[in-house]
């Protein structure tokens, strides 16, 4: 016989079934937790007695319980959607953990000691239930129900729940595959917008702004920052920043980041993805972390951009909150790296071959300018006692890379004993890199010597290499070093110190390893004592002089100077010239040379092209011109110094040739000398 029921049981039981369909109904409508949840808390209002309902969901990645859905009165009281709990001391951990429904009429703090349960209690809570939420014998969550009265649930309302929970479980289930998927495809559709962005651009700052548009609509995020791995310092320096939050960035382009005190050094250091949940600038000293929490930041995930096993740099995002990027935006994060290191490698070797395109450029211009500059000297030509002991100073300082200081008159061929030093030590494989410093106006002087960036300055069209850039690795001949200005020697000093300079309009430090080579016919101690040469920077090129001797010293060497200049120039001009009358090299070997061997092997030129047949025709009426001054119409020596000398040398050259400063048989092929050095002479010493 079938147990009878009454009409009340009757109606309670077809209510409760019309719940579940109406709850079922919601289910099946809405994808959204937080409209599933309302739903479901609007149909139990009308058996239930509750205050708070809530559902709560295991995070995949964590582990942790956080609040997906929430129907509390405002402001919500101690939870909030969001919101983590911890699996241990706590009803929805041990619905998880057991299983198993969760009912209690009262609270007791023995068996839920997590502190936010003594917050909830103090907010008003007094019982509650908490129902697990299964679906494919896998736990999602709980869906939980609260009352600020105690025991205000019963079993047959915990009943109730639990076939209400195995229907919200596949709701559940279903909107979280959907999510997966959806932030699947949002994270291919993002690595594919990446990508496109890595092929479009060459400029990273470009790249990592479209990169950080990109990646916000995944993974908030307030700081999106690069940093490029230097090789040769070991450490990062930050290449862009993008902070549209913040008015100033916190770090510059070429900030300095030592890899043992910040995250991003670390990540770089260990190669594997750093995550800071709360950013503790005692933790990394660094002055970039703490600028960044001053800042605001909270968080930070830096990964490693890595490609073909070489470290490339380091690309990071922060954020104003604490534990804002999961381990799922972590992965995102690698993947990104992964492409944006691709982007970082063809930068740096579009600006290394663009920079070696460059210097190859400037090296050819250079060599070119050599070609048809250069006195084309083969050998040291001489076997006087003065000239045997430079070259055996020469064989002593050509192995060292030590600074030399050649001091001797004009002519006497410092070009050529540097040239023999560079050529005698283990740098003779790569150039020799020459500068006549008086040649170039003071303006300029500093870009020839350490280079520009276009725009540096007005006329900076272009990109230029400086010649401590060409000398890398090579030797630089500073010749007439005297005439550098006061205010640019610090700089030339901090080279020959440091080994490393910056071009004009760059903050980018380079590295030189040139050896200093410097050449001077100027009295440098006393322009040291005049205050017109800095002391600490003759030192630092006074490693070791070589004086070399003017022609008047080596009379000895002047017959056989005469015999290879004449071939010399015979060969090139295609003339026979055998014979040399002995009054000639006697006059030769007694005019006093003020020109040295330049002036020298101008004098023979002239002769060879004057010379007809196999005999040299010398114009020794020139010599004989230039000395037949009577001596009693100079003053004594003694009573004039060498400027005053020169001054009336120079004028009295310039009398001859009417004025006449360049060209064939002009003042500077008298003396010499070049025409732009004797122009400089002429303007320090006050003619016109």
């Amino acid at each position: 016989m079938l147990p009878q029921i009454s009409q009340q049981e009757a109606v309670d039981e077809r209510d409760r079934l019309r719940l579940l369909l109406d709850i079922n109904n919601a289910v099946v409508s809405n994808l959204s937790l937080k409209e599933v949840l309302l739903a479901v808390s609007n149909c139990l209002r009308e058996f239930f007695a509750h205050d708070w309902a809530s559902m709560v969901i295991k995070d995949e990645e964590s582990g942790q319980l956080r609040v997906h859905a929430l129907d509390a009165p405002a402001p919500g009281g101690v939870l909030e959607e969001g919101s983590v709990l911890p699996l241990e001391g706590t009803p929805p951990g041990i619905a998880m953990a057991t299983r198993q429904t969760v009912l209690r009429d009262r609270i007791d703090f023995n068996e839920f000691y997590s502190p936010i349960i003594r917050e909830a209690y103090n907010a008003g809570l007094r019982c509650g239930c908490s129902v697990p939420l299964i679906s494919h014998d896998e736990v999602l969550g709980t869906i939980n129900v609260g009352s600020l009265r105690e025991a205000a649930f019963t079993k047959r309302d915990a009943e109730l729940l639990e076939q209400i929970a195995s229907q919200v479980a596949i709701a559940v289930e279903n909107t979280l595959n959907f999510q997966r998927a959806q932030r699947e495809r949002d994270h291919n559709q993002l690595l594919l917008e990446v990508n496109n962005a890595v092929t479009s651009h060459l400029d990273l700052r470009k790249l990592l702004t479209a990169t950080s548009d990109y990646l916000k609509r995944i993974i908030p995020h307030d700081v999106f920052a690069m940093s490029v791995y230097d090789d040769d310092a070991k450490v990062l320096r930050v290449q862009t920043l993008n902070t549209p939050w913040v008015e100033d960035l916190y770090a510059d382009e070429g900030f300095v980041v030592k890899l043992e005190d910040s995250p991003a050094g670390k990540a770089a250091l260990t190669r594997q993805p750093v995550v800071i949940n709360q950013l503790d600038p005692s933790e990394y000293p660094s002055p970039i972390v703490a600028k960044a929490y001053a800042a605001g930041l909270r968080s930070n995930c830096s990964v490693p951009l890595i490609s073909h096993d070489r470290l490339l740099g380091v690309v990071a995002v922060g954020s104003r909150r604490e534990s804002a990027f999961t381990q799922s935006d972590v992965k995102l994060l690698c993947n990104i790296a992964g492409q944006l290191a691709i982007a970082v490698e063809n930068s740096l070797s579009f600006h290394e071959l663009a920079a070696l395109k460059n210097k190859l450029v400037s090296e050819k211009l250079y060599l070119e300018e050599e070609i048809q500059t250069q006195y084309n000297f083969e050998e040291i030509i001489g076997q006087s006692a003065s000239l045997k002991k430079i070259l055996q100073q020469v064989a002593t300082v050509a192995p060292t890379d030590s600074a030399v200081l050649l001091c001797g008159e004009t002519g006497t061929g410092k070009e050529l004993i540097a040239r023999a030093i560079h050529s005698l030590s283990n740098r003779r494989e790569r150039t020799l890199v020459k500068l006549n410093c008086a040649a170039i106006p003071t303006g300029l002087l500093e870009s020839e010597l350490f280079g520009h960036e276009k725009g540096a300055f007005t006329g900076a069209i272009a990109q230029r290499v400086g010649r401590f850039e060409l000398a890398n690795k090579g030797t630089l001949l500073l010749d007439e070093v005297g005439e550098i200005p006061l205010e640019l020697q610090p700089k030339l000093l901090r080279v020959l110190q440091e080994h490393e300079f910056e071009r004009l309009g760059s903050s980018r430090t380079i590295k030189t390893d040139a050896r200093m080579i410097a050449a001077t016919n100027v009295n440098l101690p006393e322009m040291v004592a005049e205050k017109k040469f800095r002391s600490d920077l003759f030192y630092r090129l006074n490693v070791f002089p070589i004086v070399i001797p003017p022609l008047r010293e080596r009379v000895d060497d002047i017959p056989l100077l005469i015999g290879y200049f004449t071939q010399k120039h015979a060969l090139r001009m295609n003339k026979r010239v055998d014979k040399i009358p002995r009054d000639t090299v006697d006059a030769l070997c007694d005019y006093p040379w003020p020109g040295n061997v330049r002036e020298l092997e101008n004098f023979l030129e002239r002769s060879v092209i004057l010379s007809s047949g196999i005999e040299l025709q010398a114009p020794l009426a020139e010599l004989k011109l230039a000395s037949s001054t009577p001596v009693s119409s100079q003053p004594a020596p003694s009573a004039c110094s060498l400027e005053d000398v020169e001054r009336r040398h120079i004028a009295e050259i310039l009398e001859q040739t009417r004025g006449v400063i360049g060209g064939r048989g002009g003042a500077a092929e008298i003396l010499g000398l070049p025409t732009s050095t004797l122009r400089n002479r002429m303007k320090k010493l006050g003619l016109k």
